[in-house]
């Protein structure tokens, strides 16, 4: 996963000491009801489409270009569904960090489904019933949130 220029300079000061940042995610879902996952390259897992907040960036911005980064899809956001904190994350480099995550559900609005980074393996639209196994433990989290009580009248046009 590409490190932001602004966490590598705070990594040549802090080195892998614990870093506290702020973080986006989405569950995006087409007109069909499926969702948008990405395969991780760091774990191999699959997973909702999630960054960093770059200094002063909001958070529904950097939500939406990020799906777009990451998948080539462009999306329009619905609402948000859960802030989070997520449990101390221990990178491969020794690199620690914790987020703070603003999870937002998102209506598919084009774009083809791709790889469009080298954060990811693959990029899929699944069923809810079909979504892997292998999903990452906070993207089941977040895709549980995100799917309550969901109108199905927000996904139409």
């Amino acid at each position: 996963m590409p490190v932001p220029e602004f966490v590598a300079a705070l990594r040549r000061h802090v080195g892998h000491a614990p870093l506290w940042l702020s973080g986006v995610s989405v569950v995006v879902r087409d007109d069909d009801g499926r969702l948008l996952l990405t395969r991780r390259a760091d774990n191999g897992r699959w997973a909702v489409v999630s960054g960093v907040l770059e200094p002063g960036e909001e958070p529904g911005p950097a939500a939406l270009r990020e799906v777009r980064e990451e998948t080539g899809v462009d999306a329009e956001l619905v609402r948000i569904t859960s802030v989070d904190v997520t449990g101390p994350i221990t990178y491969p480099n020794g690199d620690v960090a914790q987020y703070l995550d603003v999870c937002f559900l998102a209506r598919y609005i084009g774009g083809a489904a791709a790889v469009s980074d080298d954060e990811n393996l693959e990029v899929a639209w699944f069923s809810p019933e079909s979504v892997p196994s292998d999903l990452t433990p906070s993207s089941r989290l977040r895709l549980e949130k995100a799917l309550q009580d969901v109108s199905e009248a927000w996904f139409q046009r």
